[in-house]
C-alpha cells in the first residue's frame, strides 16, 4: 500500500479523533514537536524499527519525541499506530496531521527571508499584510541569508514574492548576456 494512503487515512482519523476530545490544537503541537524530532535525531526512526523494543517502550519513546506528556488521544494513537506495526509510517502520518490541520483551520505558512535581522514592527507588518491578502492566519518565521545581499524574498505557501538584490542582479545580468548574443 501507498505511504500517502497510509498516512493520510490514520492523520485523518486522529484529527477526527482529537476534534471528538477537543483537543485537536495541542495534538497538532504534539505532532509539530514530534515531525521536528525525527528532523533532529535520525536516529528515531531506527529506534522504532528496532524489533526488541516493546510497544510499551516504543510508546514512551514517541511520548518522549513529542515533549514528555501527551494528550490521552496522542498516546492512544501511538499505541493503535505500534500494534499495527506501523512505526515505520509514523513520520509520514505526523506531517499528513500538521497538513490537515491547517487545512481545517485556514493556517498558511509565511517565511520572510532578509540579508539582515529584521526589526519586529517589519515582521509584524509582513505578517498583517499576509492576513488582510488571504484572510487566513498565518504561521511565519524570519530568517537571514547574507546571501540575497539586500531586499527580501517573502514566501506564502507556495507562492514567493522575490524582492532581492540578488534576483535582481541575476535579470539584469541575463538581459546583458541576450543582448551582447544578438550582437555577436
Amino acid at each position: 500500500m501507498n505511504i500517502g494512503v497510509i498516512s493520510n487515512r490514520y492523520a485523518k482519523a486522529l484529527y477526527q479523533y482529537a476534534a471528538e476530545g477537543q483537543c485537536e490544537k495541542q495534538v497538532y503541537r504534539e505532532m509539530m514537536t514530534l515531525a521536528d524530532s525525527y528532523l533532529q535525531v535520525p536516529a528515531l526512526r531506527k529506534a522504532l524499527d528496532n524489533p526488541l523494543l516493546s510497544v510499551a517502550e516504543k510508546t514512551d519513546l514517541l511520548c518522549n519525541a513529542c515533549g514528555g506528556k501527551v494528550s490521552p488521544q496522542t498516546k492512544r494513537f501511538f499505541m493503535l499506530v505500534l500494534t499495527e506495526h506501523r512505526e515505520k509510517f509514523m513520520q509520514f502520518m505526523a506531517v499528513a496531521y500538521i497538513d490537515l490541520y491547517r487545512k481545517k483551520h485556514n493556517i498558511l505558512i509565511g517565511r520572510l527571508i532578509t540579508a539582515i535581522p529584521v526589526s519586529k514592527e517589519i515582521e509584524d507588518r509582513m505578517r498583517a499584510m499576509i492576513v488582510k491578502g488571504t484572510q487566513a492566519t498565518v504561521e511565519f518565521e524570519t530568517q537571514v541569508e547574507p546571501s540575497i545581499e539586500g531586499g527580501f524574498i517573502l514566501d506564502v505557501d507556495f507562492n514567493r514574492l522575490d524582492a532581492s538584490v540578488a534576483t535582481q542582479f541575476k535579470r539584469v545580468h541575463r538581459q546583458f548576456m541576450e543582448k551582447n548574443r544578438r550582437i555577436v
